[in-house]
């Protein structure tokens, strides 16, 4: 198992156990720190392993961080609307 690969499921671990702990901002700051700490290492696990393993630490991580990943989507589409809207 590469290095980026023992990190990647380190940083797993080390959200699954915080998102367990109670929080009064709902641990937004936290899942600000780790997508900071997540996007460099999915290139590197990129780098090291190809996009298929790529692809599954992405899946993961949208898992364990799947609010902001929800709210980021919903703003995604918010936008492309307001684009469309504004040619129309």
């Amino acid at each position: 198992m590469t290095l980026s690969l023992v990190l990647a499921c380190l940083w797993a671990i080390v959200a699954n156990v915080v998102a367990m702990m109670p929080s009064k901002d709902n641990h937004w700051r936290f899942a600000y720190a780790m997508i900071a700490l997540g996007l460099p290492l999915l290139a590197w696990v990129w780098v090291q392993n190809g996009p298929w393993i790529a692809l599954i630490v992405l899946v993961a991580g949208m898992w364990v961080l799947r609010w902001p990943v929800r709210y980021g989507a919903q703003w995604i589409g918010e936008q492309v609307l307001r684009i469309f809207a504004s040619r129309g």
